[in-house]
């Protein structure tokens, strides 16, 4: 089985920033040698909205094609009326468990992350992240620099 590689926004954000940096750069290389690997690479619709409503406020133009390039390129999970119902069962759970992820009013986009992950029901996946506290408590999470493609088949 090879590896479903799910884009959190924070690695969703380094390979679609077109501005030259030494992370932003590495980023894109671990994610061309994914690809080039056979690793399924998915953006969720929830990381995708993160991102462009920061790249729409800044007014940032060449990150919006680049986002939608890369989308066009990659498999794409979109949030389904079943994807947030499953995203209230988590929250809540996780509310009554002592594991709140965000401010009681705020949406919360991790769990519609892990809800989004979780009805995938793909063994094989794992979300590349920035943020190693919260999500690796609810779904198979490491960040995006740990994650080692599968040799090529």
């Amino acid at each position: 089985m090879s590896l479903t590689l799910v884009l959190d926004t924070g690695p969703l954000g380094k390979v679609t920033n077109p501005a030259s940096s030494p992370e932003n750069d590495a980023a894109n290389a671990w994610l061309q040698t994914h690809l080039i690997n056979g690793t399924r690479v998915v953006v969720p619709e929830i990381a995708n909205y993160e991102l462009r409503r920061e790249l729409l406020l800044g007014n940032k133009l060449r990150g919006l094609r680049a986002l939608d390039n890369l989308i066009d390129l990659l498999d794409y999970e979109p949030i389904t009326t079943e994807a947030i119902y499953e995203a209230a069962r988590i929250w809540a759970n996780a509310r009554r468990h002592g594991m709140a992820t965000a401010h009681q009013h705020a949406l919360d986009g991790d769990m519609i992350l892990v809800a989004q992950v979780r009805l995938m029901n793909d063994p094989t996946t794992i979300v590349a992240t920035v943020d190693v506290g919260d999500l690796p408590r609810l779904i198979p999470s490491r960040h995006w620099k740990e994650i080692l493609p599968d040799p090529v088949r």
